[in-house]
Order: structure tokens, then sequence, then C-alpha cells
């Protein structure tokens, strides 16, 4: 019986004799060996493949086309394949992530992957941690347990529910609170949210609508903080948290509608399960040793290291796990995916530090020779290979030059490589064929009776729905496709045409020179991303430069220096490396303003006005335009004129050209001539200029030394007549809400890229 083989057909049979020839089995007699290499096959069929492709990403779009095809072409059950791997840890997520997506429900065995990597995992253990250590010190370390970063996680993952858009609105409103409640700068928002999140009672006041989920998620911690504070275990503080949220509804009306999110439910709601029995058998098997302890458990395990809890595999899912566990187990196909060199085989010491492995019955064994740790390589891919039964599938990385290369065991099968040089045309779900029918319907080129069979198809499709009316298909239905509805516009205008458009002048640049929408997104919709540290920095300069000219402060720089590390801590560095260069940057350009300062003082000039607000209205065309904003400085000059100063903290400056018909300047000289209260009744201006306090100057103009200064001549006459002509077309724009996008420089910091459709990244699929 030992000389028949039962599982796989004699062309499979074949391919696997030929690795197995190579490996050593000992000193069993030459006849007892030849029998062992040739046993004969009890069926005809079998086939063996080996694909290799360019790139990682081309070699996992064809395994889920592999897949998919053999399921829908060859009628093959999800549960009669596998794809077996080397190193669950590195290749298993990547796998997971890619079939997944591509519609081919998966079971990917526990212990394969670590627990903490699963997704839907990993907010559970991150506030179980966050309540855990604010318990192991006392009440008072609630808020110390919760830095920013994991109070964003927290509020964003499917515990919180949040999103950026609810973050700003609640980061601004908690800024505006701390304004009015004085005591200088505020923190930064996202401090002063990871404050709130800890102490819950923070939010009664706000509005639910934007602080309702974070309030909600805050309580709960607390809730689950006290349970562990009074004897409870980790599984019964993971149940509060777990339990307090919708993200359990959510899941489970998804994991019954199916599909795609259906499928990535059951794989959550599997992970959730496994997190949970892990909890109950720690407690069962070392009892009550904390949180904290659970937790390091979990951390210091590469996979599960569990099998006394192994769950029953759902039979309409193909398999993935490594080629170690896939023992004693057996597929009609099999895909043996990744099989690198260097990675299989893998020449690697094994053991531990302390080599453990070596210690035998005889004292302390030598540790594997090269030869010896390829023949166990060879082994275990000799147990991948075996274990298909009609088609078997070997799958590598070709890479050119120094790339990856497929593995010496390729050659060893006794079958020629094919070469994949690209990805399937179009993948086998109903996502792309919803997609390809789509695209024909609209296609010119197609005959009238090829696009009236797509549509039919489609609307076929959009019909199909489930027992609950839930539609299967939702993405066939046109009332779903992007780009067939006309642009909304909103039945109030963006400002009343009847009164002066209201504007400031730091955004007439902006919407004129550089993109209006940008300015719409960030200043009208305020979608903007939360104020940067380089922001931060600008805004600490302007106070300081402020106090200097307004008297509050004296010029001198130790002065200047200790307000600043007062002040210094409450701005949000990545790294304390940063801090202390831009606080450097910040010395150098305090310096600047100084001896800047002493030479204005020399030259006859005296600050008049200092973070002076305005408002003036000035004439359009055909429209007025009201325009608001702060005056950083206004001098008398000796001749009695205005002169204006902005101070700019940016790393950029813009040219002459720029600078002579630069908005921002040229309204801040109209606003000085009409507000009375800045500098005086008919004052005239002696120009306006740009001081760049990060920058040094030219040589010619004394150096690194002083700041970088440039000038615009005063506006007289025709040379007044662009500015009223650039308020026109300001005016213009927003009255008609007419913002489009621009591209240029300014594209490399926009916070709207991703939505842009001027940009390859934003550009709307349907076009």
């Amino acid at each position: 019986a030992l000389r028949v083989a039962r599982r796989s057909g004699a062309g499979l049979l074949a391919a696997t004799r030929t690795l197995a020839a190579r490996m050593p089995l000992g000193r069993l007699p030459a006849e007892a060996v030849r029998r062992h290499r040739s046993p004969e096959p009890t069926r005809e069929g079998g086939t063996v493949q080996v694909l290799t492709y360019p790139t990682a990403g081309a070699e996992l779009a064809n395994i889920a086309d592999l897949l998919r095809r053999a399921r829908l072409e060859d009628g093959l059950p999800w549960g009669e394949m596998a794809v077996l791997v080397r190193a669950g840890r590195h290749t298993i997520p990547a796998v997971r992530r890619a079939l997944t997506s591509a519609g081919v429900p998966l079971e990917v065995d526990g212990d394969d992957l670590p627990l903490r990597q699963e997704p839907a995992v990993a907010p559970l253990l991150t506030a179980l941690r966050v309540v855990a250590e604010a318990g192991a010190t006392g009440p008072e370390g609630a808020g110390a347990a919760l830095d920013a970063e994991t109070a964003t996680r927290l509020l964003t993952s499917p515990l919180g529910g949040m999103d950026a858009a609810d973050l700003r609105r609640l980061g601004r409103a908690l800024r505006e609170e701390e304004r009015a409640a004085g005591g200088g700068p505020p923190p930064p928002s996202d401090a002063l949210i990871a404050r709130a999140l800890a102490e819950p009672e923070r939010l009664v006041t706000h509005d639910p609508a934007y602080a309702g989920a974070a309030q909600r998620l805050g309580q709960l911690l607390r809730k689950a903080r006290e349970a562990l504070a009074g004897g409870g275990t980790a599984e019964e503080a993971l149940w509060l948290l777990w339990d307090g949220t919708g993200w359990p509804g959510r899941l489970e009306r998804a994991a019954r509608r199916g599909g795609a999110a259906g499928r990535n439910a059951d794989r959550d709601l599997d992970a959730v399960c496994a997190l949970f029995e892990a909890a109950a058998r720690a407690e069962e098997r070392i009892g009550g040793r904390g949180a904290l302890n659970f937790l390091a458990e979990l951390e210091a395990h590469d996979i599960l290291a569990d099998t006394l809890g192994a769950r029953a595999t759902r039979p309409d899912a193909v398999r993935l796990m490594t080629a170690h566990r896939a023992k004693g187990l057996e597929w009609s196909l099999v895909v043996v995916a990744g099989v690198q060199e260097g990675s299989w085989p893998d020449l690697r010491r094994r053991g531990s530090l302390l080599e453990a492995d070596r210690i035998g019955r005889d004292g302390l064994a030598e540790p594997l020779s090269p030869g010896a740790l390829l023949a166990e390589e060879r082994r275990l891919f000799y147990v991948a290979a075996t274990r298909a039964r009609d088609r078997l599938v070997v799958t590598a990385v070709r890479g050119t030059d120094d790339g990856e290369q497929p593995s010496r065991f390729l050659d060893e099968l006794g079958v020629e490589p094919v070469e994949v040089s690209s990805r399937p045309p179009r993948p086998l779900s109903l996502t792309a064929l919803v997609a390809e029918l789509r695209a024909t319907t609209v296609d010119q080129d197609a005959s009238p009776a090829l696009r009236a069979a797509a549509a039919e198809r489609l609307a076929r499709l959009a019909a199909l729905a489930d027992d609950d009316g839930h539609p299967l298909v939702p993405a066939a239905h046109p009332e779903r496709w992007w780009g067939l509805r006309e642009p909304t516009r909103s039945e109030a205008p963006l400002r009343d045409p009847e009164r002066p458009v209201a504007l400031t002048g730091s955004a007439l640049d902006q919407l004129v020179n550089t993109c209006s929408l940008q300015w719409f997104l960030g200043r009208e919709a305020h979608a903007d991303a939360p104020p940067s540290t380089a922001q931060g920095f600008g805004n600490v300069l302007h106070v300081l430069a402020d106090e200097v000219a307004s008297g509050t402060s004296p010029a001198d720089l130790s002065v200047l220096m200790a307000r600043l590390e007062s002040v210094w801590d409450s701005l949000a560095f990545e790294a304390p490396w940063q801090s202390r260069r831009e606080q450097a940057e910040a010395r150098a350009a305090l310096e600047r303003f100084l001896r800047w300062h002493v030479l204005r003082a020399e030259s006859g000039a005296e600050p008049v006005a200092s973070e002076r607000e305005f408002e003036v209205t000035l004439p359009a065309g055909p429209h007025e335009v009201r325009i608001r904003g702060v005056l950083d400085r206004v001098e008398r000059d000796a001749d009695g004129r205005a002169y204006v100063v902005d101070f700019k903290t940016g790393k950029g400056r813009p040219t002459a050209d720029e600078v002579a018909r630069h908005p921002q300047l040229a309204v801040y000289q109209l606003a000085v001539r009409h507000d009375e209260s800045v500098a005086g009744p008919d004052a005239e201006t002696a120009g306006a200029a740009l001081v760049h306090l990060r920058q040094g100057a030219a040589r010619r103009d004394g150096g690194d030394e002083l700041p970088a200064v440039q000038r615009q001549e005063p506006l007289t006459g025709e040379s007044e007549n662009w500015v009223g002509e650039l308020l026109a077309e300001a005016a213009g724009r927003v009255l008609d809400e007419r913002f489009t996008p621009r591209t240029g420089s300014h594209c490399g910091t926009c916070a709207f890229r991703s939505s842009c459709a001027a940009r390859p990244e934003g550009r709307q699929t349907v076009e």
C-alpha cells in the first residue's frame, strides 16, 4: 500500500517526485529508497504550473484572478482551494489584503497571524492600554496616559467614529474656549482634544454634532477604567469598550448584507471573537495578572500561540496559511506563493538568543549546517507542493538586475517557468464587471447593440435584492453613479449681492492669483488642515514684535527669549530635535528683528500702530469690497508719511515683480489712507514692505544679521488702477461663485490635492 500515491494525479506526482529525489533519506537500503520515491499513481491528470511576475503586486493580482477563474469557470468550490506561504507574519497580511479586495473569501488560521495585527483588534487594544495605564497611576493619571496621537487614533477608529472634519471642528471650538478663558495662548488643538477625551465633562457645553462622539467615548473609557480599578478583568474591560459603541451593530448589519463589505465584517468579527477568547484563556490559565500583563503577552507573540482554541473553518472560503500548518491537509487547487530566493529557502540560523534548541540528550548539539538548513527548507517546500490533488501553481517575482529572484526550488520541479508580464485586464469581480458594463454604455466606439446589451445587464444587476430588500449590486444603479447629475448649487448665495463683498487682505492674492478653489475650501468651507507648527512659530514672533512696537516689552533679546521660552512648549513638534532647531531659528529671527527695529528708529521712523485691526470699504468696478485685516506694523517716517510693514516668517519669498503688484501690501496701503484711526486723516503713504524675519538680507543690504526687506512703492495715480481691477475680479468671482482650480507651486503644500480636479490624484474618474 505504501507504493501507491492516492492524493495526486500522475502529472503532479511526477513533478513532486523530481523534488523528492533531492531530499536525503538517511541510511535506508537502496531498494527501499527506490520504492519510496517511485509510488504508483491511482489516476491520471494533475497539472503543475510555475509562474513568475515582474512585481509582487502583479503576482497577487494574478493569484486572485486564478482563484476566481477556478471558481467561476471551473466550478471549483472555494473550500477546495488554498494559498500557502513560507512566512506568515511577513507575507499573509499583504496576501490577505489583495485577495479580499479582489472578492476572494478567505479563511486565515488565527495562529498564522499575530492577533495584534488584526485591524479590528488594534483600536480595542489601544483603548484597553489607555484605561489600564490610567488605572495603574490612579484617577489623576487619566490624562497622562492619553497623548494627543493616541486620542486622535481612538476618535477616528470605529470606537469613536469621527472623521477629520469633526476633529477640526472640535479642535477649533476647544481653542476658542481656551482663548475666552484667558491665560495666554491656547495649547494645540490635538492636545486639547486629548484632554477633553480624558475628562469628558469638558464637552458637556459643546454642540453634540461635533463633540457628542468624543464625549461618549470619553465616558466609555472612564467606565472601563473604573471597572479595572474595581478588580475587573481584561476581558470585562474589553467587553465594556466593545459593547458600549455602535460598532458591533454596524458589523452585524454589514455581515448580513454580504458582498465584499460583508466579508470584511466577517473577518473583523472573527478577529474580535479571537481577542475575547484569548483574554478569557489568559484569565483561566494565569489568573488575575491584570490588563497590562495581558497586553504585554499579546505584544510578545509573533503568532497567536494558542492552539487550544482552534475554531472550525468555514467551508466556503479559500484557506490562507503557512506551509508548516498545511501538513496533513489537501485541496484540489493549491497556490504556493512568494517562493523567492533568500526567503525560501531561508538559510538563516534558527533559534533564540540562548539557543535552547541546541540542548539535547547528550549535551549541546552542533548548530545546523547550511546544507542541513537547505534540506529542511526543501522538505518544507515538498510538503507545500504535495498538498494539491489536481492542480499546483507555484508563483514568484522575477525582478530586473538586482531585484528579487525566484527560488532555486522552482527549477527542481522539472517544469518550465512561464513569465507573466502584466496584471489581468480586468478582475473577475462583480465591481469590475459593473465598471466594464458602465464604460461600455458610454463608449462612443461601441455599437448601439453592444451598448444596449450592457445597459440591459446593468438593469438586471441593479434589480437584484436580498430577502430584506437591500440591493445586492448597488453600484449597478445609475443613482449611485458619479458624474450624471448636474453640479449642485446652494440656494443661499455665498455673499449677499446687495452688500459689499467681505474679504480679507491676506486672501486676495490666493483668490485671484493663486487658486480660488483653495481659497474657498480653506477660508469659506473651513476644510483646511489644522494649524501647523510653522504657523505657531509665526504667531509667536508676531506677538513679540507687537510687544516691542507697543512698548509692552523692551527691545532686549534676553527678555524676548524668556517670553518665547514661556510659550514654546505649547507648540507641537514631531521630535525634540525639531523643537531645538526651530527655537534656534526663532532666536536668529528675533535678533534680526531687533537690529532692524533699532535701525528704523535711527532713521527717524516711529511705530504708530501695531497689530491694528482695520475695516475699509473700497470700490471694485460695479461692486464694493469690504476689506478686513490686521496691520502688523505702521510707521511714520521722518517726512510724516505712513509706512506699512508686514512681517513674514516663512522660508519663501515672492519675486520683485510680484512684490510690485502684491495685493496684500497694496490693500494695506489703501487701508492706511482710508482708515483715519490708523495713521490719522489724509495720511500719505511712503509705500509698504515685506520684512522676512527668517531670512537674512543680501550682503549689500547688511548681510544675514538683518532681515530681507522687499519694498512696494507708494500707490499713486495710474499705479493704483491695477488694485481696483484686482478687487473687481475678486468680488466678481465670489459673487458668481467661480472657484476653479489652478495649478502651480502652491500645489505642493495644498491640503486639497486629493480632491482637486486639476491634479492627477484628484481628477474625477468619470472624466
